[in-house]
């Protein structure tokens, strides 16, 4: 399945604010083409995103209002060195990956909170499971995860072994969960060009849609409309693993009242539910997290540097970046977008990006399912995400795993997950040689 798809020449993945910092740092850069005044904002953001935040009442007043329900007390727990998460290890407590809750909805009643959340949270859990709390309250459950294997055997006989992850939640403290409870492991993205994709023509997104496969390639990418809380109004989804938030400020604010119970003007509420007797608990504040300080995380959130390309002159990375082309890979992992113009931020307008997504849904078949629906997104159905900088993963947390629940230890094992609409795809890598297997591995290294 060959692909027209342009080859990259130019290092710069993320425009004119690229950098040149390759080691466990080289995710938590400011834009390299930004204002040295706007580069003050972004330590402020900065400070706010890497502190802890605690318990309210404090001295630190700023940063008070933890809870009482939370998964970790800063932004960094998740996002480490603003890299990917990873699974927990045996026996620890699961920080940068969490489970995603929700129930079936009644058509009948449940129309506004499909329109407005995607999806219905337990009544009783909310929609995420906090697995840490405050002195006083208990925390939800636990969550542990158990593995079993899964052989896969290429044309040339290498075999690689998988590892299927099964979620347990044990010790729950506010009752049993309904027997329909649906559920989705997700662990923390990078947060390397959040700008330079929230830069992205709408027009652009909408080209690229293919829902009906009018092009017969197999590929059927579908844009996500979901709620945009500033707006009050329903907008193409672009960030998140279900594309299911519109912009880098209602990520943001949203991972602060589901990740760490913190409330913000768009989110006034935090996960946790009356049953659960939080409002027991002295708040930080109506909200806790200011519109000003919101604003600051929202410009660090989108102002993170994306890493040059490596090694573009090698062989074999030129002749991995063609085989990613000749499997059909650039079909969802588009290769290049022109940013808009951005009024205030010119280091995101008019940049030419690298970043290897079409920010759509593409079903990923069964084995990748989470069976839990969000807004458009099925239960199969996953946002493409962008593989720029995924190279550098595990030099920035060396723990790091890759796809939506951090399963896949190798980027060999990623490939070999993808099914659905990337099945050709991976059944491609699976017949070539290890010489043009070890080229497409050399090229997604250099990213």
């Amino acid at each position: 399945m060959a692909s027209d798809s342009p080859l990259q020449t130019n290092a710069d993945s993320g425009g004119d604010g690229s950098v040149a910092q390759f080691d466990h740092n080289a995710f938590s850069l400011p834009n390299a083409a930004m204002s040295m005044t706007r580069r003050l904002d972004f330590s402020v953001g900065n400070s706010f995103f890497r502190n802890p935040w605690v318990q309210a009442p404090a001295s630190t007043d700023a940063r008070d209002g933890l809870g009482p329900l939370f998964n970790t007390n800063s932004c960094q727990g998740c996002h480490i060195k603003d890299g990917r998460g990873h699974p927990p290890a045996p026996g620890d407590a699961p920080i940068s990956l969490f489970l995603r809750l929700s129930i079936p909805a009644d058509p009948a009643t449940d129309q506004d909170g499909l329109i407005t959340q995607g999806v219905i949270p337990d009544p009783v859990y909310g929609g995420q499971l906090q697995t840490a709390s405050l002195p006083g309250l208990s925390p939800e459950a636990d969550l542990s995860i158990t593995h079993s294997e899964k052989t896969v055997t290429l044309r040339d006989g290498t075999r690689v072994t998988l590892m299927q992850p099964h979620y347990h939640i044990d010790n729950l403290a506010y009752g049993d969960l309904p027997d329909n409870l649906m559920t989705s492991p997700r662990v923390a993205p990078p947060m390397i060009g959040l700008g330079l994709l929230a830069a992205i023509p709408e027009s652009r997104l909408r080209e690229l849609a293919d829902p009906d496969d009018r092009d017969q390639n197999g590929v059927s990418g579908r844009l996500n409309r979901v709620w945009d809380r500033a707006s009050q109004s329903t907008q193409i989804g672009r960030f998140g693993w279900k594309a299911g938030e519109p912009s880098v400020l209602q990520q943001s604010m949203g991972a602060f009242a589901g990740d760490m119970g913190l409330t913000s003007a768009l989110f006034p509420n935090t996960d946790c539910t009356p049953s659960q007797g939080c409002l027991g608990f002295i708040d930080g504040g109506a909200p806790e997290v200011s519109d000003n300080i919101a604003g600051f995380i929202e410009f660090y959130a989108s102002s993170l540097a994306v890493p040059k390309r490596r090694s573009m002159d090698d062989p074999a990375v030129q002749r991995g970046a063609q085989r990613f082309n000749d499997a059909g890979c650039a079909a969802c992992h588009t290769p290049n977008h022109q940013t808009a113009h951005i009024d205030q931020r010119p280091e995101l307008s008019n940049q030419s990006i690298w970043p290897y997504s079409d920010l759509l849904l593409h079903d990923m078949g069964p084995e990748l399912a989470d069976n839990r629906p969000e807004f458009l997104a099925t239960g199969q159905e996953w946002r493409t995400p962008p593989l720029w900088g995924i190279g550098l993963a595990q030099q920035v947390n060396p723990l790091a795993g890759f796809l939506h629940d951090g399963r896949a230890r190798t980027l060999e094992e990623a490939i070999l997950w993808h099914g659905g609409e990337a099945e050709t795809s991976r059944d491609t890598y699976s017949s070539w040689p290890s010489s043009d297997r070890s080229d497409l591995i050399r090229f997604l290294e250099s990213l």
